[in-house]
Formats: C-alpha cells, structure tokens, sequence
C-alpha cells in the first residue's frame, strides 16, 4: 500500500487525487486529501463568484473523487503550524503532494494604497464567499462609486456583484451579513480599469458579456479608449479569445440605444494606477497616468493623469503564492523549485515531496488547467512509487496526527456542516447559505 497525503483540497489537489487512484500501474494508492479549513473544494467554494452557479457545480465532481473508497477528506489540519511540519508529515505518508494555491494578493506598489477603503479583491470576494478568515469590514458603507483595477476574470466578477441588485443575490449562497450589507448598499457607479488596451485584456469573453446582461447595471465604455489600441482597429490578427474581447467592448462602445438603468460599469483602458486618493484619512479616489503602447507589447505613461472618485478600491491584478514553513520557495516567482513536480531542494529532487497547481507553475490559466499539471505531477510520483514505498511510515496517519493534537474533520464533518447550512437557508427563506466563522463550522462538524 502506498500512502500519499495531498496538501489542499482545491481543485489542483482533487485533481492530483484522482490521478492517483484511477490508475492501475500502481496497485493499492491510499490517498488523504488534507486542508487547513474544515471545508473542501478550495477556490471552487471560497473564490468562484457565488452567482456562477455552473461553476460552483464544479462541486459536484471534485465530490466525486473525494468520496472514492480510497481517498479520504481531512479538514481542519494546518501544516506548517502547530509543529506539523513537511518533514513530521513524510513521517506519516510516502508522499506528500502540496497543492496550496497561490494565496496572497499582487500589490500595487503606490502611495495610499492601504487607506482605509482600499483592499485587495481578494478580501472582497474572501468576504462575499463567506471565508472564516475574512474580515467583517465595511467595504460598501459609505460608498457612493467604486474603481476596481484589473481586467480579468477576478475583476469582472467583483464589478458584477457590485452592480448587482439583491434580488438577485437572494437565492445565492452569499453569508447574511455580506448579502445585508450589499443590499444596503449605495454603490452606483463601478469603473474597471486596466493599464493596458482590450486587445490585451486578461478577462474571457463570456465573463466579460455576462456585465452586459446584469438587469439592474448598463456598461459604458469610452471610444477614446479603445482609439488607443492598434488592435482595436484591425484586430483580425489577434488570437480568438482577444478578438472576441475587442468585439465585445466595440459593442459597448458604440451602443446608444441603453435603457436607463440604476448603476453603470464604466470600462476604462489606458490608465495606470499612481496613487489612492486621500480625504479625511479614507480613499476617496484613484490618480492614474494616461499609457499608450510602447511598440512591443507593453505601454508607457504620458505625463497626463486623471483622478476618479471612489469611497472603495479594489485592486484585482494578480495572485502570488506564499512560502509554506519548511519548504523551499522561490521569492521571485512566488512557486517551490521543482523538476517534472518533484520539490527540489538545493537543485536536488527531495524523496516523496511534490508540487501541483498555482504554487508548482504560479496563477496562470482557469480551473481546468489544473487537470494536466496535476496529472503530470502524479505521473512523477508513480514513476518513483518503488523507492518511495520502501519508506517506513506510519500504519494509522490519523491516529498520529491525533496524537500531536490535531483535530481533523473527516468527511462525515464536512457533511454535517452541509446539512447545517441547509438548516441555516430554511430559516432565512433562502437556499443553502454559507457559515461564515471558524467557530460555527467547527461546532457543526462536531468539533465546537
């Protein structure tokens, strides 16, 4: 029998997961997928705007594969913390396979830019998706206009449920406390910005038409713009994604026939962020520098700024992954070192320890790219699957890590905080709604 442990039950480690288990080279792979919340699914639960109800249902099969006789859910279980270092966990498993993601937020590297009022969109969607880490801040009281920086898919998302009535957020999953305070909110005006042109944009196209869908929200977006953009005159040249992208905005552009609507997405190109505006020690608004391209794909600034308003800014430019204690990081790219999956350590693949997803290659690509990078990975582990299994470890991995104080929720837990969200949208005549604090998930998994 061959132990494996999979550090994160995102889709990067499911996927890792089932890799292992739907293959016959290697007889017998008993699998723990491990994460330090209660909860599995990763992102797909906590980052996936909780409108996107066909994403979410992402759920449905990363649940298959959790319940496979030979993989086992373990919540609540930190390493890296509480002594539960890389090296205890290889005392326990084979293999350790770490799939933690890409956690922390790019910054923007500009004065004011951590003003009361200005976040990360990290911490925005963290606290619509209900994370128990998230902060109860106030990100919409007092707002009258937003500015969200970034044109990905990240972007779009927290511009949409900005723009978006609660009506419709109703039959969601949004925590009650976030879903009051949004339907409180005076948020009318959202500009989404971007320092480069639509030709480069980094949202796909059937996120960015969705904003052209929202009842309560129409989007504006000025030709002068998207004048900029060499591409955006031609763009026959541009890859598909792109040139569905440009389309897009071109419609938007040039539309007159918009019905009034009570809120308005205002889609900016061109604007580099310099500065997060100050007025009673709050943001109150962004200066950005007018850019045009440079002739090789990036852009220059002008020397001409422009100031917008906002009570909230966002900043969604990006993810970078964090160092787990007692694994080695690279700093300038924000992943492990590895070959072909394998962690390296000091150029030199380290025995049963690897890597997949965002924290192995960085944040690049959607959900289903994780399939191949986490196959890839299994693949490796497989290969070293003789050296590997003539490690001793120990017989019954829960029951050690019981003993060192862990206090894992299993799988019956995670279904038990299920039922209890459940139980929790009947009485608010809503569906399913999220627990949103450490202490209501553990006391429904039987861990209070």
């Amino acid at each position: 029998m061959l132990r494996v442990a999979v550090v994160g039950s995102g889709p990067s480690g499911v996927y890792t997961a089932q890799s292992l288990v739907e293959q016959t080279a290697v007889p017998d792979v008993r699998v723990h997928v491990l994460d330090r919340l209660p909860c599995p699914y990763g992102l797909v639960r906590y980052g996936v705007a909780p409108d996107h109800e066909k994403i979410k249902s992402l759920q449905n099969n990363l649940r298959t594969v959790l319940e496979h006789e030979r993989v086992g859910f373990v919540g609540n279980v930190e390493v890296g913390a509480d002594g539960l270092t890389p090296g205890r966990l290889l005392e326990l498993y084979h293999a350790v396979v770490y799939c933690v993601g890409a956690a922390r937020d790019r910054r923007l590297g500009v004065p004011g830019e951590d003003l009361p009022g200005s976040f990360s969109a990290t911490d925005f969607v963290s606290w619509y998706s209900a994370h128990p880490d998230a902060a109860a801040d106030g990100f919409v009281l007092g707002a009258r206009s937003a500015v969200v920086i970034g044109v990905g898919n990240v972007a779009v998302d927290v511009a949409r449920i900005l723009a978006r009535g609660p009506e419709e957020l109703h039959p969601t999953d949004v925590p009650e406390a976030a879903l009051g305070a949004l339907a409180a909110s005076r948020v009318r005006e959202v500009h989404m910005v971007g320092r480069r042109g639509p030709s480069q944009a980094k949202f796909t196209t059937k996120e960015l038409r969705e904003l052209g869908g929202l009842p309560q929200a129409r989007v504006a977006v000025d030709p002068s713009d998207l004048a900029l953009d060499p591409a955006y005159v031609d763009p026959a040249g541009l890859p598909a994604v792109n040139r569905r992208n440009v389309e897009v905005v071109r419609a938007w552009a040039e539309a007159t026939n918009w019905e009034p609507r009570e809120r308005v997405i205002r889609v900016r190109f061109f604007l580099r962020p310099v500065e997060v505006l100050e007025q009673d020690g709050r943001a109150a608004g962004v200066r950005f520098e007018r850019t045009v391209p440079d002739g090789t794909g990036g852009v220059r600034g002008t020397g001409a700024y422009e100031d917008i308003e906002a009570q909230l800014v966002l900043r969604a430019v990006g993810y970078r992954g964090v160092p787990l204690p007692g694994l080695p990081f690279d700093a300038s790219r924000g992943t492990v070192p590895h070959a072909a999956g394998r962690v390296l350590r000091d150029g030199v693949p380290s025995a049963g320890e690897y890597v997949a997803g965002w924290i192995k290659r960085g944040p690049t690509g959607v959900i289903g790219t994780n399939r191949p990078c986490a196959k890839a990975t299994a693949t490796s582990l497989l290969a070293d699957a003789p050296a590997l299994a003539r490690r001793t470890v120990a017989a019954d991995p829960l029951a050690a890590l019981r003993a060192w104080g862990v206090r894992p929720v299993e799988w019956p837990g995670w279904l038990s905080i299920e039922q209890a969200e459940e139980a929790l949208g009947r009485t608010l005549g809503r569906g399913s709604v999220k627990i949103a604090d450490w202490p209501g998930l553990l006391a429904a998994a039987g861990r209070g």
